[in-house]
């Protein structure tokens, strides 16, 4: 694959601001037509660069509002079993596994903090899992986002 250019790197910035906008509205922001903009976007879709767009709504952040990472040590290679497990946890919203002192972090959202506390306790008892470490979020800003 090659490398992205400026103009590139520009359009999926404004799309990260605003994945809703319109033709006109990315190219009056990056000061290309609108034909160039849809061009580039559709080969950037081709390409893989961009897979998706996404919506964020009032329930993903006020559902539940305790958010957390938990990062997990396995023992032995019981990942997939794991990952499995934790995927069929409505409180993990996703399972990234990842290099270090830790095998992977999960995505977490809970009502309270006793239902935290309480999911922290049913993942430790996974058969596998070694250790974990369970750190809150306390507030979020996307890249690129106003």
């Amino acid at each position: 694959m090659s490398e992205l250019d400026e103009t590139d790197l520009a359009l999926i910035a404004e799309l990260r601001r605003d994945g809703r906008a319109g033709w006109s509205d990315l190219a009056d922001r990056l000061g290309l037509a609108r034909a160039t903009v849809r061009a580039r976007l559709e080969r950037l879709q081709a390409r893989g660069e961009v897979v998706g767009f996404t919506v964020l709504t009032r329930s993903d952040v006020g559902a539940m509002p305790v958010r957390a990472l938990m990062m997990v040590a396995l023992e032995g290679r019981g990942q997939e079993k794991i990952t499995a497990r934790l995927t069929g946890l409505p409180e993990v919203s996703a399972v990234h596994s990842t290099n270090g002192r830790w095998d992977m972090i999960a995505e977490i959202g809970t009502r309270t903090l006793e239902e935290l506390d309480q999911l922290i306790l049913k993942v430790r008892n996974l058969d596998g899992v070694l250790a974990s470490e369970t750190n809150l979020l306390l507030s979020t800003r996307r890249a690129g986002r106003r």
